[in-house]
């Protein structure tokens, strides 16, 4: 990724962070390592199609905890080193992973088919799942949950790449959206505030 790109990504995700802050609840007393959304008026629905060929929405997982990340399976970095960490995170939860659903939306629905998505986000643990659609459906959920996705060319049509927002949001049982964890925050991190989530 050239200097004037990563320049690019750290730009839209200031300004995506602004945006979440706006809608940040105020008149909670957050204790959270991660940032304390709870309340936003955004991400709270989405139609697609799990890498298991089943269609998904947010009521296939009442009862966990949500973790959602975009990104593509052709992304050579953020994406590799976030689902990495998020499977040091189902690790350190131990038994308690068993209540906590990661989730993967693609931001590259043209490449990235179910059979695309199986093995990769199985990968890095064998309960993530991913999700994608079609054009449209993905760039309405990109959309409803404030992600940028910008396709940049490649040296052959197909050799494109996809610059994206890296947010991952984390959601309770009840699909209520909690918390924002920006691409700096340590597993540990997570995985304490996933907990404390999880004994609410």
């Amino acid at each position: 990724m050239t200097p004037a790109r990563r320049q690019c990504i750290a730009v839209l995700a200031a300004a995506a962070g602004t945006v979440l802050l706006a809608g940040c609840d105020r008149g909670s007393a957050p204790s959270f390592k991660a940032t304390d959304i709870t309340g936003a008026d955004f991400g709270r629905q989405f139609e697609l199609t799990g890498h298991d060929g089943k269609p998904r929405t947010f009521a296939d997982f009442r009862g966990k905890l949500l973790v959602m990340f975009f990104g593509f399976v052709h992304c050579p970095d953020i994406c590799p080193t976030t689902l990495s960490k998020l499977g040091s995170v189902m690790k350190l939860l131990g038994d308690d992973a068993s209540q906590v659903q990661v989730l993967l939306v693609t931001v590259d629905p043209e490449r990235d088919t179910p059979e695309v998505l199986a093995p990769y986000v199985t990968h890095f643990h064998p309960s993530f799942l991913g999700l994608t659609g079609s054009v449209e459906a993905i760039r309405a959920t990109t959309q409803e949950f404030r992600i940028i996705a910008q396709k940049q060319p490649g040296s052959t049509p197909d050799a494109y790449t996809v610059d994206h927002s890296s947010n991952i949001y984390i959601y309770d049982r009840e699909g209520r959206i909690r918390l924002f964890v920006n691409g700096t925050m340590k597993a540990e991190d997570i995985a304490a505030d996933l907990k404390m989530l999880i004994a609410a």
